[in-house]
């Protein structure tokens, strides 16, 4: 089926099962989804051809009138959020950004020259990034973000967004994913549709790995990957097998990292899903 059918056909299901059909939604005030709290990432609509400001910068409108923006982990104090509309009307609120407590995690057992990298791992790594960076500089008109996410795999919850990594005894980076942990090769599904912009079976620290643009500059990416079952380029549905778990790059064990990203901004994905059916 044709990229053109299968978006179609994705429109018709998120407009019916989105319920912002309401005048409402094609006045200045949009209508909103979504928790403004340090992670979340926040789903609107209004008229299409209404500019849409957040935090002072320009935000996508798509053709049915979608957006969508993410709250960093660290951000405090008020979101900013403006619609102008195209007969002069505007709206304006300042939304308070709710703060979250982010966990302490220790790490041991990692390969050490995944934590202390020498010069050539160092290269690969900065290869890698380069190639990370260029499958998400991309603001495509999907809008698959605006439906519901289901969960990609089913685990055990080992690792949450936000937590302060302790490496091998060295403080590391802070994890931005959700772990997902189950043995190798259990089944990794999309979690909503999109296209997939990136596939690497060996990167040094993410290993096997997949990213899926799921619109606006919303992408989701699964790491440690011991299959992938996708390749760059391909349209893929909510629900479509896409790869297996694994433990390869930096992993202790076989898990699922699932990282989500609007623009340069890292959100949770634990805040998008049904939690009970995990």
């Amino acid at each position: 089926m044709r990229n053109g059918i299968r978006i179609a056909s994705a429109m018709a299901a998120i407009c019916a099962s989105f319920l912002l059909l309401t005048t409402n939604a094609y006045a200045a005030e949009p209508e909103l989804k979504g928790e403004f709290v340090q992670g979340g990432l926040i789903v609107g609509r209004t008229n299409p051809d209404a500019q849409v400001i957040f935090n002072g910068e320009p935000v996508k409108v798509g053709a049915h009138g979608h957006f969508v923006f993410g709250i960093g982990r660290d951000d405090e104090g008020k979101a900013q959020l403006q619609v102008r509309g195209t007969n002069g009307e505007s709206w304006s609120q300042a939304f308070p950004i709710a703060s979250r407590e982010f966990d302490i995690q220790r790490v041991d057992g990692l390969p050490q020259q995944t934590v202390t990298p020498d010069p050539e791992t160092q290269e690969r790594i900065r290869a890698d990034n380069v190639r990370i960076g260029a499958a998400r500089n991309v603001e495509s008109d999907y809008f698959a973000f605006a439906g519901d996410f289901e969960w990609p795999a089913q685990g055990r919850i080992t690792g949450v967004y936000g937590s302060q990594r302790i490496l091998n005894g060295v403080p590391g980076a802070i994890h931005w994913g959700l772990d997902i942990a189950a043995p190798t090769g259990t089944p990794v599904y999309a979690p909503a549709a999109g296209e997939v912009r990136l596939t690497a079976p060996d990167m040094v620290l993410s290993g096997g790995t997949i990213i899926i643009d799921h619109g606006h500059e919303v992408f989701s990416s699964f790491l440690h990957l011991h299959a992938i079952h996708v390749e760059e380029g391909q349209y893929v549905e909510q629900g479509t097998l896409i790869g297996e778990i694994g433990a390869t790059g930096r992993a202790t064990g076989p898990h699922l990292d699932w990282r989500m990203n609007w623009r340069g901004v890292r959100v949770d994905p634990w805040l998008l899903l049904e939690h009970s059916d995990n």
